[in-house]
């Protein structure tokens, strides 16, 4: 009797321990299912998935979080803008080796989707945060899997995770604001690359705000964005940026494992950030944001106007450029930009040429051409022979610097740094060249004639002394 008394206890003991147990596993495999209260937890311990609800909401969402971290912070989230109303959600391997996400009436909200059938499926999360469905048979990990949330972020760029696009199959990574604090189903905010691979244009990432261009990083030009001179190499993080054929994107790595650092987009305060998580203070800290001021917004002064962000005002036409609309311009409206002062001239005959400016965040680099294997006067001649360029610089910066990146059309949204950034060489009419060769010409004659009359005094006077000298010396000689 005691035993029998006693078994709904060892029974519910058991359900906890299988509970608490199943908890631990990184993996699920078709004949297995969770839901509310159960999740996986990664190999190390660093990151969760299950199911949670944002505050001041009764809807279900199936997600990744930090595991190690006291405020929850979701990476990733599975059904952004398909919530499961109520607590009875359950993710399990189908038929096809896919993982789906049912609701309360075993409906699909969500599925991966994978076009390849796995013999033996699996979904494991990964200690980078990574949930992976592959096939367990297959030993080639990271080159076979049928699907990865890395290729499917939320809001949240974490270590190692690919950010760009795979050519091959045209996909594009990019991460996408929450909507607000509650709803993680994508706002008007959103971080990704931009460029035409097809008329190989100078790849970049932009900021937009629905499909209006918010902030952008610059180029990549073998060190760094062109608009982040600031960042160098550095305790906290590794970074790399690939362009080839098959993809382009960019990535970092934490060179401190015990760190955790993240790159998000915020809807509410509009800005892509770095954030640290800062044990002692048990709270998230910006390490850096964009836009970090004005000038960082996108083309705050319309077409060739340079922003310096310690000017005032902060927008100026270029070098040979003037205000399209001087009222407007006087009122400190830039939209209208600048126009030449002076047309170009394409003829051999007052040839147009190029002037050197430095300190820059390069051009939008949506009207642009690149070639890796050009030398910087190959890139000249190739800008110079086409009446349509007008700027042209190094691809890569690094070392002694290499290829070709060439601009048509107005160049627009681009700053001067305090410090850092890149020449670049924008085309200007003959008159324009010829302005600033005039005074070195003219500086050229006087600084001879100078010379020459300062040789011909200092000659005079030393032949002054001498012949005076003579005498006195032919009266020694005597004695």
């Amino acid at each position: 009797m005691e035993i029998f008394t006693f078994m709904p206890i060892i029974v519910l003991v058991f359900l906890s321990l299988l509970r608490i147990v199943f908890s631990a596993y990184d993996s699920i495999r078709p004949s297995q299912s969770f839901g509310d209260g159960e999740t996986l937890v990664s190999k190390g311990g660093s990151f969760e998935l299950g199911f949670f609800t944002p505050a001041n909401s009764n809807r279900h969402y199936a997600g990744i979080w930090y595991k190690n971290i006291p405020v929850q912070t979701v990476v990733w989230v599975a059904n952004p803008c398909n919530p499961i109303n109520g607590s009875s959600g359950l993710l399990t391997i189908n038929s096809t080796g896919n993982l789906v996400l049912l609701d309360h009436n075993k409906s699909v909200v969500w599925s991966t989707s994978s076009s390849k059938q796995a013999k033996k499926p699996i979904v494991q999360l990964l200690e980078s945060g990574n949930l992976v469905l592959r096939d367990e048979e297959d030993k080639k990990l990271e080159t076979n899997y049928l699907w990865q949330s890395f290729d499917y972020p939320s809001d949240t760029l974490l270590p190692n995770m690919k950010f760009g696009w795979d050519l091959k199959t045209g996909l594009k990574r990019k991460i996408s604001a929450w909507r607000n604090w509650d709803d993680p189903c994508p706002g008007d905010f959103a971080f990704g690359f931009e460029f035409d691979p097809k008329l190989h244009t100078y790849p970049e990432a932009y900021l937009l705000k629905g499909t209006t261009k918010f902030a952008r990083t610059g180029p990549w030009n073998g060190l760094r964005f062109s608009g982040t001179p600031e960042i160098k190499p550095n305790p906290l993080y590794g970074f790399d940026f690939v362009n080839t054929e098959d993809e382009v994107y960019y990535t970092y790595n934490l060179k401190n494992k015990s760190v955790i650092s993240i790159m998000t987009v915020n809807q509410t305060t509009s800005l892509r950030q770095r954030l640290i998580w800062v044990e002692a203070d048990q709270s998230w800290r910006t390490y850096a944001s964009s836009p970090r001021d004005n000038c960082d917004k996108y083309n705050v002064c319309g077409a060739n106007a340079n922003c310096v962000i310690n000017d005032n005002p902060i927008c100026q036409c270029l070098k040979g450029f003037k205000p399209k609309s001087q009222d407007k311009w006087n009122s400190m409206d830039w939209s209208d930009g600048c126009v030449r002062s002076s047309p170009l001239n394409c003829l051999e005959k007052d040839r147009d040429g190029f002037i050197q400016f430095s300190g820059l965040k390069v051009p939008d680099t949506t009207h642009s051409w690149i070639n890796k294997s050009m030398n910087l006067k190959e890139c000249r001649a190739k800008c110079l022979s086409d009446c349509a360029c007008m700027a042209y610089i190094n691809s890569d910066i690094s070392g002694q610097g290499s290829g070709c990146a060439i601009w048509f059309g107005d160049l627009i949204a681009f700053r001067t740094f305090p410090t850092g950034g890149q020449n670049l060489f924008i085309r200007m009419p003959h008159s324009e060249l010829g302005k600033t060769n005039n005074k070195i010409r003219a500086a050229i004659p006087v600084a001879v004639i100078g010379g020459v009359s300062g040789m011909l005094l200092l000659g005079y006077f030393i032949f002054r002394r001498r012949s005076k000298g003579s005498p006195q010396k032919s009266q020694t000689i005597k004695r």
